[in-house]
Formats: C-alpha cells, structure tokens, sequence
C-alpha cells in the first residue's frame, strides 16, 4: 500500500498533511537524513584541514562536498534506506552513502575520514538539535509572531470596550476587553524571551565521551578545542564533559518551556470559546459550511476546539520527551533514540494549532450588543466602587452595607444602586460622584 492522507495512521500525515508540509524538511525520515549527512560533510570539511600530510581542500571541492547534503534528492534518502537494510544501522548507512559518492567524485582519498573517530550520537546529537534550532528559527517564531500580530490587532480595536469580568464564574469588576487580550500577549512574549535564551546543545566527543579514538590516532592535536570550534561553527553549544550520548537537560528545558507556552494558549483558546458562548463575539459565517450534521443553526467555535485539543496532545508528549531524555543508564542506552524521532510529532500539533488559532481570530466578530446587556444586567458589580469611596469618607461600615445590599437573591438594578446612595448620610457632592459610577465606566486604567 502507498502512503497517502487517506491511508495514514497519523492526522499529521494524512488529515492535516498539507498544513503540516513546513515540518518536513527538518522532522521526517528525510529530513533526519539530510540533517545527518550535512554534519558528516561538515565535520569532514573542518577536519581535513587539522590532519598532518593533507592539502587543503579547494574551494570547488568545499563546493562539490556541501552539495552532496544540499542536493540530497528523495532518490538518494531511498538509496540510504537501502543500504540500512544490510547494515542495520542509519547513521552507518550515511557514512556508506557518502563514500559511494566520494568514490566518484574524485576525492576518494579522504574517503576513510568520513565519521572519522566519531559514533552515531556525536551525528544524532547534532543533527536533532540543530534541526530544531533551525525550525524554531524560521517556522515557529515567525507563526508565533503572526498569532502576537493577530492579538496586538485585537487588542488594540477592543481597547475601550467595557466589559463583564468574572472570578470563580460569577460576576465581578468589570474590565477592558482589549486589556485581557493583552494578558495573553504578555504572557506569550515572556516566555519566549525565556525561549531564545535556552542553548541548542550537542555533544560531540566519540564514542564514550572522551574523544579516544581521535587522541589515540593524533594526539598531538587539541581534539577538545576542535570539537568546540565545531559545533560553534554549526550555531550550536557543545556539552561537556559527556557520556556517549548529549544531558538533552537543554533539550528537556526547550520542551518544558514549548510546553508553557501552549498552556497559555490552551488557557487563550478556552476563553475565546467562553466569550463565544456568552455570545460576546459572534463568528463569520462562511457559504457551504455546516456547524452541525443535525441542527442548521450552529456555527461552532471548532478553530478554538481545535486548538485546545491539539495543545493538549502535544503538551502529554513534550511531558514525556523532557522526563524521558535527560535519563539513561550508564553510558547509555537506546530509548533516547526512538524517543527523539518523535521530536517533531509534538511541534506539529503545536504548529497546528497556531494555525487553527490564526483561522479563529479572523472568524470572530464583536457583539457589543451582547456585551453591553451582561453590564447591565450586572449592577451590583459597582458595589466595590461604593464601598470603597464610603471608606475613604469615613462612612462607618460601608463593606457590610454594600453586602446587607447585594448579597441576596434580588436583582440589583440601576434603581436600587440609585436608591442606596439617595439613603446614604453623606454629602450631597460624595452622592454625585457615587451615581455616575455605573458597570460601563468603573473599568480601572
């Protein structure tokens, strides 16, 4: 059977494929590959030069070498796949690829120093990291600079809107629906500040850490200071010491810190679906679509459903990814490298539920209307406003008689506020500023 969206076993590569396309390149079995080569070509190009007795290479051969991972076709990842058949073992496939393509290239003297003294994970440790870095970098950032965008301007429109707030469900001071907005914001650029602080790390020093192989064939060279200047040069932190594999304590931050990141958004997506069923905003009704197979009528928050759902997964596994790799017994053992194949499955519900988020702000419309009618429904809200200004006038007990108020099973109107203050013992100038307090203008700054 052929893989296509129909028949896949993930709705990351079958329902939402085409969404998802933009992953690829960094997290599929191809992407692995190519990210893997270009650490061997790379390491190769930095080593040759330090080597005793070797010439150093020519700029078109620099050029010739970097074009065997730049122009990796699917023809030669399929190649790669074949030779893991015999071998058993992808990143020692890689290594054969890459000396079939030395052998005819007319560099088939340096061939013996591709993964010279290195093991897979010095490649792996390189290579899944640096294909995050690049990700992040070019695709995540710039959707969550999108979805800032997208809030900024919601945020600005709805600045002066009065609005309901409500602690524990029920009713309380009201607030600016532009400013709570705006917490989201607030909250999504900070931890993205913690974000670009967090190191992309690798580990690079053979095959238990200590670069063995390396000093006992050249030991005249400063292999520690080489390997720094390395990955360095790969835009990455090299951890040491080591063992075989990288701490992934970096990698373990990077997940926690992608996992707060969408409980904000979770938390975001809730109440966009809660001001949609208090009909605070109502959404956009586009031509053919069906909200519902049984009743005509519904347009459903689905973009905000969607989001939270798809968070919600990827955030149980970031959960497993950051508990999981920073702990291997000794030296090492092989459940980081299953596990890290999976890096991207939790980056593109997260990346899918961006795009689901994008989708939902521009469906929603404000009801001013509804909005507007929960205020004045709600008097007894400026009960706070009224006690407080009785406080600072010295008026004895103003907290228990706003409560001898508002506490009951009455609705508090705009008469019975007006009714309280006509009865209250106070100057006529202090009962002035209390009636022009009203839900629609006691909002704070």
């Amino acid at each position: 059977m052929t893989l296509n969206p129909l028949n896949a076993i993930s709705p990351i590569d079958g329902r939402y494929l085409q969404t998802l396309q933009p992953l690829s390149p960094y997290f599929s079995e191809f992407g692995l590959i190519r990210y893997r080569v270009r650490i061997e070509i790379e390491y190769l190009i930095s080593l040759l030069p330090v080597l005793p007795y070797f010439r150093s290479l020519t700029a078109s051969q620099v050029k010739d070498l970097r074009a065997i991972y730049s122009g990796l076709t699917e023809a030669d990842g399929l190649r790669i796949k074949d030779i893991e058949k015999t071998t058993n073992h992808d990143v020692k496939a890689v290594e054969y690829f890459i000396k079939e393509k030395l052998e005819v290239s007319g560099l088939k003297h340096i061939k013996e120093f591709v993964h010279f003294g290195l093991t897979s994970q010095d490649i792996n440790n390189t290579a899944i990291p640096l294909s995050l870095k690049e990700f992040i970098a070019s695709d995540y950032l710039p959707l969550m600079g999108e979805l800032i965008s997208a809030l900024n301007v919601l945020s600005d429109a709805w600045k002066d809107i009065p609005m309901l707030a409500r602690t524990h469900g029920q009713p309380a001071s009201p607030t600016r629906l532009g400013k709570e907005i705006a917490v989201f914001t607030e909250r999504i650029e900070k931890q993205l500040e913690m974000l670009r602080l967090i190191p992309f790390s690798a580990k690079f020093g053979g095959a238990t850490g200590n670069l063995n192989a390396h000093y006992v064939a050249y030991p005249e060279i400063d292999w520690n200071n080489f390997c720094d200047e390395f990955c360095e040069r790969m835009g990455l932190s090299r951890s040491f010491p080591t063992t075989q594999i990288e701490h992934y304590d970096n990698l373990a931050a990077l997940f926690d810190n992608l996992k707060r990141i969408n409980t904000i958004l979770i938390d975001l997506s809730r109440d966009f679906w809660q001001y949609i069923s208090m009909e605070y905003f109502k959404q956009k009704i586009k031509e053919g679509e069906i909200g519902s197979s049984a009743m005509p009528h519904k347009v459903n928050p689905i973009d905000f459903e969607n989001a939270e759902g798809n968070l919600g997964f990827a955030n149980a596994i970031f959960e497993h990814l950051s508990s999981k790799l920073p702990v291997s017994r000794l030296q090492r053992d092989l459940t980081d490298s299953t596990v890290l194949r999976n890096v991207g499955v939790p980056l593109a519900h997260s990346y899918l539920a961006m795009t689901s988020l994008l989708k939902g702000f521009s469906k929603v419309e404000l009801n001013k209307s509804g909005i507007d009618r929960d205020l004045d429904e709600n008097w007894a809200v400026v009960a706070e406003a009224i006690q407080t200004i009785l406080r600072k006038e010295g008026y004895p007990n103003p907290y228990e008689a706003l409560k001898n108020l508002t506490r009951k099973n009455e609705k508090i109107t705009r008469e019975s506020i007006a009714s309280f203050i006509d009865g209250l013992n106070v100057k006529e100038e202090i009962k002035t500023k209390l009636r022009q307090i009203t839900p629609f203008n006691y909002t704070g700054r």
